[in-house]
């Protein structure tokens, strides 16, 4: 039931077309992959830092509100903070490669939503609940968790930073772009069917 939630958060901010960053780990690097120049290279750098700031604010909102706010109970706060503490123990390492298979999944999602017409949402929560499931790690719907603990004084900043926000960053970064956008760009490029990112 938790996992499902999980899905159902990425649903809402999917489905309602909100931007999130390891979205942007796909879309922006076809044209980059295939211009390879210096302006388009800072164009999805600016794009990144925008989208990035942008969703960290938001979840640091999140997590202020959660642990600082009389909107949920003990018995509630109680459950927050379990699986926060769950979600923020892991080593370095553990944390990239579950970033890792975490933004290989969020991009795969974002090209197949581009080829389907129909069953958008059940993509959208069969892939996010995949994220759920095998408990990797998302930059932004982890830094709640994460930050949870930094507001309620559980966790240092610097832990947060260096040891989940880093990690994950990179893994996300290299899921989303390595392991989807160069491969499914060289599919294109070779078989040169028309790029369903284009449809929209």
């Amino acid at each position: 039931m938790v996992k499902m939630g999980y899905a159902v958060g990425y649903l809402l901010v999917v489905g309602g077309r909100q931007q999130l960053f390891t979205e942007n780990t796909l879309t922006p690097i076809i044209p980059l992959l295939a211009r390879r120049d210096m302006e388009t290279f800072q164009r999805v750098m600016k794009l990144w830092a925008v989208v990035l700031l942008a969703n960290l604010a938001g979840a640091h909102l999140a997590a202020w509100a959660l642990s600082n706010t009389p909107a949920f109970d003990r018995n509630v706060q109680h459950a927050f903070d379990t699986l926060a503490h769950q979600a923020v123990a892991v080593s370095f390492g553990a944390a990239m490669v579950r970033g890792i298979f975490s933004g290989w999944l969020i991009a795969s999602m974002v090209w197949i939503l581009a080829a389907v017409e129909d069953g958008k949402i059940a993509v959208i929560l069969v892939l996010t609940y995949m994220v759920g499931l095998g408990s990797f790690t998302h930059i932004v719907a982890g830094s709640v968790d994460a930050l949870f603990l930094v507001w309620n004084g559980t966790l240092a900043w610097t832990a947060y930073a260096m040891g989940y926000a880093l990690p994950t960053l990179i893994g996300n970064i290299i899921g989303g772009v390595s392991l989807v956008s160069a491969l499914n760009h060289a599919q294109v490029v070779a078989g040169t069917p028309q790029n369903p990112l284009k449809k929209n």
